[in-house]
């Protein structure tokens, strides 16, 4: 018996979401109505995929022959190339997807770089790290969108939160959270430069950059930024109900705390009885960062009582998140060897300008596998 394609095990998928639109009044329980349209949906979108696919695969397979056939010209070959390329793609992403069977996994993700608080290197080290995701997100062409920065004046941010709003990011980012370190062994100061950058403009500030590059060699070693990670709802808001004698809103301009930022009316939004704080300051309104704060805050409250297996969120324990916040997450190499090893999984890449440049899926893919044999 030949065993059914994708396509065949998707088209029957689809046929049995419809089935169970079929049984009943979508009237009747609209929450259920509501998470089977978004089933048929993903169903259908997945059956479109890979018909393209089989499409692009045929295509590549003709080109292929007519190869052997002596003809066929340059521009063919790279048609070729590129549907091969595209099929390969696909086929990773259909791949994770069936592995990524977690609550939140199929939604968008928010994800939150603050510096360390070791040196003045960490600012311009959370700037980088910011970088690589916004890379990785360009070259597969997902939407990434950087909402708040807050620039340190010496280079660098102090924080900055990166919501993408595309469907399984917080699958493929949930392994990114935690404490991302730069280590540089070197004492001459040599690769000190990779990651320090100053304004030269004068010699007022190259004098300056001087000595804070002497003065900062003596941290690299402790050189860090932490990364947090948080399902960003693409259908609508939470479902959740927070009391409100268990919040406390306060609100403040983003210029008292960053001088020479936009006087942006920020929010910070603390639940009371775990102690998880958020905060939102992208938005143009006051309402509009207390409704997004808000929805930060329900996020993170979901997960960790999804994590920590309890049904009221009113039972997670103070500093439950703190611990998975300061897990060393990946060390990155500048000296003597440049290379990343990723502390949760094993796996090490020797080529850390590489995976500066947001080529992170290797430690991705090894993550979501991780979380399933886990």
């Amino acid at each position: 018996m030949i065993a059914p394609t994708a396509l065949e095990l998707e088209e029957a998928r689809r046929i049995r979401q419809e089935e169970v639109l079929h049984e009943y009044n979508l009237w009747d329980d609209l929450t259920r109505s509501n998470e089977s349209l978004a089933a048929l949906a993903d169903a259908i979108k997945v059956v479109d995929d890979l018909k393209d696919l089989r499409y692009k695969a045929e295509e590549a397979k003709l080109i292929t022959q007519l190869a052997d056939m002596d003809i066929i010209n340059h521009q063919l070959f790279k048609q070729a190339y590129k549907a091969s390329l595209d099929v390969s793609k696909f086929l990773d992403r259909y791949e994770m997807s069936k592995l990524l069977n977690g609550p939140y996994d199929k939604e968008g993700a928010c994800v939150t770089i603050q510096a360390g608080s070791e040196a003045i290197a960490s600012e311009v080290w959370a700037e980088k790290i910011l970088c690589m995701y916004a890379r990785w997100a360009e070259k597969h062409g997902f939407m990434g969108r950087v909402v708040e920065k807050y620039p340190f004046k010496g280079g660098g941010v102090r924080l900055a939160t990166i919501e993408f709003e595309s469907e399984y990011m917080y699958g493929y980012l949930l392994g990114e959270r935690g404490t991302h370190r730069m280590v540089c062994n070197s004492l001459d100061g040599s690769g000190v430069d990779e990651v320090i950058i100053f304004d030269l403009s004068c010699k007022f500030y190259a004098l300056l950059n001087c000595f804070l590059t002497l003065w900062i060699m003596s941290s690299l070693q402790a050189c860090s930024a932490r990364v947090d990670v948080i399902p960003l709802f693409l259908d609508g808001p939470v479902d959740l109900h927070i009391d409100e004698n268990d919040i406390e809103i306060s609100s403040w301009s983003c210029e008292d705390k960053q001088p020479g930022c936009s006087s942006k009316p920020a929010v910070t939004v603390c639940h009371i009885p775990s102690s998880i704080t958020v905060q939102s300051s992208g938005e143009r309104s006051h309402f509009a960062n207390k409704i997004k704060a808000m929805n930060r805050l329900k996020a993170k409250l979901l997960v960790v009582a999804s994590e920590h297996g309890v049904s009221d969120v009113r039972r997670i324990k103070r500093g439950a998140v703190a611990s998975e916040w300061d897990h060393e997450t990946r060390e990155y190499m500048f000296r003597p060897q440049k290379s990343v090893r990723d502390l949760k999984t094993g796996i090490q890449l020797l080529d850390l300008n590489s995976v500066l440049d947001g080529n992170i899926d290797a430690f991705i893919s090894s993550h979501i596998s991780f979380r399933q044999v886990r």
